[in-house]
């Protein structure tokens, strides 16, 4: 490896001095001394400048930068019309109403008033006299089942018949026995309690056939099955032909008693607060949206769905006539405090893209479209506008005129 040459002190002050001529001690002074004079000559400038506006001799207002003027952001809700006199202005009004919260829920049957049919003989059936949807009467036959569990209850019934006439005979013979003194008391008690026997299985056994709808007198191996309530067949598991498993089978069908109905509603958590059991609601059908239902809470159920967070709302109303199990409904509950709202006139309302609208003069010809939230409408053609718009705030009273404008 080549040896490098020894550098001298010197040889590094002449080379940066070289390098930045500038930076030579006598250029060094004389720039700094450069830079104290141009800073007097401006501390100079500025303190006559303050004596001359001290003295009047300068208008500080004029000497001041124009103010700076802001116009207002144009974006797809702001809008600039040329001639804004066109289109004149509305004053919301106050209007005062109880809180209103709608819901939708669905028509369901009260399971309380839901009985099953039960056919208690086994069998095949032979006729059905009744469909799913069909109203019936209490009593009314529903089916026919011809069943083997009828001759087996009379067989019963008659053995139990011969069983208590004999028992009978015999403790009348036991009596004329015992009064001779031809038999003991022990006797006539067992003869007494044969007897009581076989009154008691005859009467169970009689008992059976009634129940099965059979009459101990004429026999029938044909079993009718009746309705237990008035009401309408809201579920049907058997057709012609089909067998029956008495009680260990699914019920052949299923009765409602549709005078009341469940309104079932599910309400989200954040309005759970605007609800109350016992607390009355307008049920509007959407098979007849000019009808108003009155229904009561009957129950809030406690377990909330994990999945939308809404708990369900049970009321029940009574039913006309024209509810029907799975209807759709809108169910709207109302507050207890009357809260001030905003009213203007419809026209003011503008809906587009399924969201409602106004218009907000900003001054200049400038406008604001302001989303809101309507409510119902009310007399004289005003539109209550629950949230986006307060009373006393201005809008402009025909939205439509301004929006054609402005599309064009």
């Amino acid at each position: 490896m080549r040896d490098l040459p020894a550098i001298h002190p010197s040889d590094i002050r002449s080379s940066r001095a070289r390098r930045h001529p500038e930076r030579s001690p006598a250029s060094y002074k004389k720039s700094r001394g450069g830079a104290w004079s141009a800073l007097a000559v401006a501390a100079g400038s500025f303190l006559s400048f303050t004596l001359a506006c001290s003295s009047g001799k300068a208008n500080p207002q004029e000497e001041a930068p124009p103010p700076t003027v802001v116009e207002a952001e144009l974006n797809q809700n702001n809008f600039k019309v040329d001639h804004p006199d066109l289109f004149p202005l509305v004053t919301a009004a106050e209007h005062k109403a109880v809180s209103a919260l709608n819901v939708t829920g669905a028509v369901q049957p009260d399971i309380a008033r839901a009985v099953p049919v039960i056919s208690l003989a086994t069998g095949r059936v032979l006729e059905i006299k009744a469909k799913l949807g069909d109203s019936v009467e209490k009593g009314q036959v529903l089916m026919r089942v011809r069943s083997n569990d009828v001759s087996g209850a009379y067989q019963t019934y008659v053995k139990a018949e011969n069983d208590e006439r004999l028992a009978r005979i015999q403790l009348e013979r036991a009596q004329l026995l015992f009064d001779k003194g031809a038999i003991a008391k022990s006797a006539l008690e067992q003869a007494q309690d044969t007897e009581d026997d076989a009154k008691a299985d005859l009467t169970a056994a009689a008992e059976q056939l009634h129940t099965l709808g059979i009459d101990k007198d004429h026999p029938n191996a044909i079993v009718d099955i009746t309705a237990p309530i008035t009401g309408v067949i809201t579920d049907q598991q058997v057709t012609n032909a089909s067998g029956v498993q008495g009680l260990s089978g699914p019920n052949p069908f299923t009765i409602s008693d549709l005078s009341y109905v469940w309104i079932i509603c599910d309400v989200y958590e954040n309005d759970l607060d605007a609800v109350r059991v016992g607390d009355t609601s307008d049920i509007h059908l959407t098979a007849f949206p000019n009808q108003v239902f009155k229904g009561r809470v009957d129950n809030i159920l406690p377990v909330l769905d994990p999945n939308i967070r809404t708990a369900k709302v049970r009321i029940e109303v009574k039913n006309p006539g024209v509810m029907r199990i799975g209807m759709f409904v809108t169910a709207t509950f109302y507050g207890r405090t009357p809260e001030a709202h905003a009213a203007v006139p419809a026209a003011a309302v503008l809906h587009l893209h399924d969201r409602d609208w106004v218009y907000a003069p900003l001054g200049n010809g400038h406008f604001r479209r302001v989303e809101v939230t309507t409510g119902a409408m009310l007399p004289n053609n005003q539109q209550e506008v629950v949230s986006g718009l307060k009373p006393g705030d201005q809008v402009v009273a025909n939205a439509l005129d301004l929006q054609n404008t402005v599309e064009q």
